[in-house]
This record gives structure tokens, C-alpha cells and sequence, in this order.
């Protein structure tokens, strides 16, 4: 009786690589969807997975077949309802059932399009594929690095709370060895003479006392070669390596004035998830900071963000102003991957906005990786937009985008962070 063991790597999913031919098959099609599945899913549960609908044209196979058109002579036997020279008509396509889509039967059944389940990170992958962190490159190669000790062998220079015992002990006995190897046989021969002399009736007293009086000097001499030496020192060696900091943080920076109603709200929470979710699979530590402002800023927790009734009056600089004490208190520009996202209706006092842009050009903007401003408004836009566009050409990593509908989150998220031409 033969036993099969299955000893494929993929044991318990043994259709895994099919599965991945059939997304990348109909990868059109699923972005598609995914794409779709954004704008229509609730913001808890962005992040899941996902039923995706294929219509079954889509994933059918190509056939050959004869074309419907041109004139035709058939011979129908017992047929008697047509005589020559009458048209026949074509006969209806399609059917009941399902989405219609489908071979329809003489029973009125058909074929629903094709439901497929892809993954949380299935979908995460389609939905920010081709996307990166703009500027990041340029950024790595001017910040400074961190640098990271590790032991690095031995060396024979170094401070006394670096002595390795062992090694030095090692050291000294193969340096022992090899000075006294030679003397050590030279005693132990000198010594069997002198053995056999004493032993032997009627043996020369003077040879007896010229050995004892050479045993006794190499004695001397194999004493003398010391127990350690500087030379047999080993120091336990430390070097620094460079490590790129893979740790970030996020601003998040709401308008709650009387002007952001609740709609207004949810689209720039959708928008700041979705940074959310990109971040993290960028970075290994991601933090994040709540601010909220009206004619004052607040560092919040997420649910007082996304959830608190408090309101007022439009301030924006109070937020920038927040935000840059923050980042200097507890954030270093040189150990951290600095982000911002700001989301307002652009409603703001017309004395403020130019207080705005002195901020993000003089404190902000020369910090951090990357500055996007989104407006969600349908309205016309105001001193702040005019003030960041100015901005944008004076700095290469700000971008501000107009958002007007729950539709336009995601292409503008896929604008923002679409990948830069080398």
C-alpha cells in the first residue's frame, strides 16, 4: 500500500497560487470593485475584506463560433409552419434568473455573476497598489541616521571594563605554551637522565650534579615567562552600524467649526483612515495626533475627534500653532518621519490665513515629510486655499486637493500618494 505525504509549503491553502493567478487575471475587474467598496462601506470597517462580484461574461472562456449574419439555406424537416421564401426571426437571447447575465434554459434558470472573497490584506494590497510616500527617497538621503552599537569581536586596545577574561586567559596560555614548549621537553629529558643515573651502581656524581644544576635552571627560566601579559589582553570590541528610523507620526487636523456639518465630518474621517491604513503598512511604529480646532486647537483621543459635538468659530493658525509645539516637545525632525493631514471646508477668518502660510513656511513645512490639505467644499474657495496653493509652489511636499462629494475621496488619496516618475 502506497503512502502519499504532502510536504507543499502551501499544505493547508493548496489552491493559494491559483488564487493568485485569478486576481492577477482579473485584477481589472477586483480593483474595480475595491475601488467601489470605499466609497460605499461605513468607516469602522474600511479595512475588511471584501465579496467581489465578476460578471460571468468576464470570466468565460473564449470560443469560436459561427457569426449570426449573411443569407443562410437550412432544410428543417417537418416544419409546418414556414413555407419558402418566409424570414425567420432570431430567437431572444437571455433569460430569467439571476442578474440575467447568464445561458438562460427551457425552464427560465440562469447563471448569477461570479462572488468571489478576497482578504483583509488581499484588499489592502489592491487598494493602495502603485502608491508610495511622496519625497521619501530625497528625505532619507539628507536626514540623519541613527546609529546602533553592537559587539563587533576583539580587539587588543581598549579600557579596562571592556577586558574579556576568557579571551585574555586564552591569549595567555597559547603565548605560555609556546614560550616553554621547548624547555618543558629539554626538562622532561634532563630529568629521565638524572632518573636513570640515580639508579644506576657506580654512576658519576659530577654528571649527577651538573643535571640537577641544569634542571634546576630551566626551572628558573620556564618561571620566569609570566602568568599574562599586555599582549595577551582582549578587549571586547563595539562598533556602530547606521539603522534607518522606521518610526513616524501623523498630525491629523480637523476643522470643527459651525461650518463643518456632520457629512462634511464623515468624508474627512474616511480620508484620514485611509492615510491611516497606508502609513501603517509603511512604517513599523506609527503614532498618531488628534487635533481638533475652532477659534482654538486641542490635542484629542480618537474618539473625541471623530465624535465630539463641541464647536465655534474657524481659527486655523490656533492648529498649526499646536501642532509645531507638539512636534518640537516630542517628535524630533531628526528621529521622525513627520505627516500631516489637514481637513477643512476652507472657512476661516481673512486675517488669520496669512498667519497660516508664515507658519507651514517658516516651522512646518521645512520639518516634515510631507503637508496634504484637503477641502471638502462646494463652494468657492476662500483666503486659506489661495494662501496653501501659494505654498505649493515654494515647497514640493504640500499638495492641497478639493473634495466635494464621498466619491472623490479615493482618487484624490490615490492622487496624493500616486508614485513619482524616477
Amino acid at each position: 500500500m502506497a503512502n502519499f505525504i504532502d510536504r507543499r509549503l502551501n499544505a493547508k491553502g493548496k489552491s493559494t497560487v491559483n488564487r493568485q493567478r485569478f486576481i492577477n487575471r482579473y485584477k481589472q475587474q477586483i480593483k474595480k470593485a475595491v475601488s467601489d467598496a470605499v466609497t460605499r462601506r461605513s468607516v469602522t470597517d474600511i479595512d475588511k475584506g471584501e465579496k467581489i462580484s465578476i460578471p460571468t461574461r468576464d470570466i468565460s472562456e473564449p470560443i469560436f463560433h459561427q457569426g449570426q449574419g449573411g443569407v443562410r439555406e437550412r432544410v428543417h424537416p417537418g416544419n409546418d409552419q414556414f413555407t419558402r421564401g418566409d424570414k425567420i426571426e432570431r430567437p431572444p437571447t437571455g433569460g430569467a434568473g439571476g442578474n440575467g447575465a447568464g445561458e438562460a434554459s427551457d425552464s427560465g434558470e440562469g447563471e448569477d455573476d461570479f462572488v468571489f472573497q478576497i482578504s483583509k490584506d488581499e484588499y489592502l494590497e489592491l487598494l493602495f497598489e502603485d502608491l508610495e510616500l511622496p519625497n521619501l527617497q530625497k528625505n532619507r538621503l539628507n536626514k540623519l541616521v541613527e546609529y546602533q552599537t553592537y559587539r563587533a569581536g576583539y580587539t587588543t586596545d581598549g579600557v579596562p571594563t571592556n577586558i574579556n577574561i576568557v579571551r585574555s586567559l586564552r591569549s595567555s596560555l597559547a603565548r605560555r605554551t609556546a614560550m616553554t614548549a621547548g624547555k618543558k621537553r629539554e626538562l622532561h629529558a634532563l630529568e629521565q637522565e638524572l632518573t636513570e643515573l640515580q639508579n644506576t651502581v657506580g654512576a658519576s656524581a659530577d654528571r649527577i650534579l651538573a643535571l640537577k644544576a641544569q634542571i634546576e635552571e630551566l626551572k628558573q627560566k620556564i618561571k620566569k615567562v609570566p602568568f599574562i601579559d599586555t599582549f595577551d589582553l582582549r578587549f571586547n570590541n563595539f562598533a556602530k552600524r547606521e539603522i534607518p528610523t522606521s518610526q513616524a507620526v501623523m498630525f491629523c487636523l480637523m476643522d470643527v467649526s459651525g461650518s463643518m456639518d456632520q457629512a462634511t465630518k464623515d468624508m474627512a474621517k474616511r480620508f484620514y483612515i485611509l492615510l491611516y491604513l497606508f502609513l501603517t503598512r509603511t512604517y513599523k511604529n506609527l503614532e498618531v495626533v488628534y487635533i481638533r480646532h475652532h477659534t482654538q486647537a486641542k490635542e484629542v483621543d480618537e474618539h473625541e475627534f471623530f465624535y465630539s459635538q463641541e464647536t465655534g468659530g474657524t481659527i486655523v493658525s490656533s492648529a498649526l500653532k499646536l501642532m509645531h509645539e507638539i512636534q518640537q516637545k516630542r517628535y524630533p525632525a531628526e528621529e521622525w518621519n513627520i505627516y500631516a493631514a489637514q481637513a477643512s471646508d476652507g472657512d476661516n477668518w481673512a486675517d488669520d490665513s496669512p498667519l497660516c502660510y508664515q507658519l507651514l513656511e517658516k516651522q512646518i513645512l521645512p520639518f516634515v515629510r510631507y503637508f496634504s490639505y484637503i477641502e471638502i467644499t462646494n463652494r468657492a474657495h476662500q483666503t486659506l486655499w489661495r494662501e496653501y496653493e501659494q505654498l505649493t509652489e515654494k515647497f514640493d511636499n504640500m499638495a492641497v486637493r478639493n473634495i466635494r462629494q464621498v466619491e472623490d475621496i479615493y482618487p484624490v488619496f490615490r492622487e496624493l500618494f500616486k508614485k513619482q516618475a524616477v
